[in-house]
């Protein structure tokens, strides 16, 4: 497969390894050779910015530093957020329009999307949470810079 930008239908990116990933859209699922920062660094440039670029918007935005939403592209609103370090071989990035519940249990942490398909991980509910929380802020402010620009 060729490189692999997120859209609308992007659920999730789900690291592997270094070198792959797995993608989850509303009806389709795909293994690339890319790693999950590779995917949302390919992503941002696609859209015209780089993830680095990306990130810096993030923190002056939200006055955070670390694990950090990233809006991908303006228009559409597409925000992704990481559930752990974006460096982080296995790192899951998911795409807040999509994003429905956590649920814990002893054994593991369930990500819910709004279709229907779970994400299971070892990363607990509270940090996931923080992470919904910073991405559903970064939305809020995107939205309020958007309306502010309208009127």
């Amino acid at each position: 497969m060729k490189q692999y930008e997120v859209n609308d239908e992007t659920l999730a990116v789900i690291g592997i390894d270094e070198n792959n990933s797995k993608v989850l859209e509303k009806k389709k699922e795909y293994l690339i050779e890319n790693s999950s920062y590779e995917v949302m660094d390919y992503s941002c440039q696609y859209f015209g910015s780089s993830y680095l670029g990306r990130i810096d918007g993030s923190k002056k935005m939200l006055g955070a530093n670390y694990k950090l939403p990233i809006i991908v592209e303006e228009s559409s609103g597409l925000i992704f957020f990481p559930i752990t370090s974006p460096e982080n071989k296995e790192c899951i990035w998911i795409s807040l329009k999509w994003y429905q519940e956590v649920l814990e249990s002893k054994e593991h942490t369930c990500i819910l999307l709004k279709n229907g398909k779970k994400i299971l991980c070892s990363i607990s509910k509270k940090s996931i949470e923080n992470q919904v929380m910073r991405a559903s802020r970064l939305n809020l402010i995107l939205n309020e810079r958007k309306l502010e620009k309208i009127n």
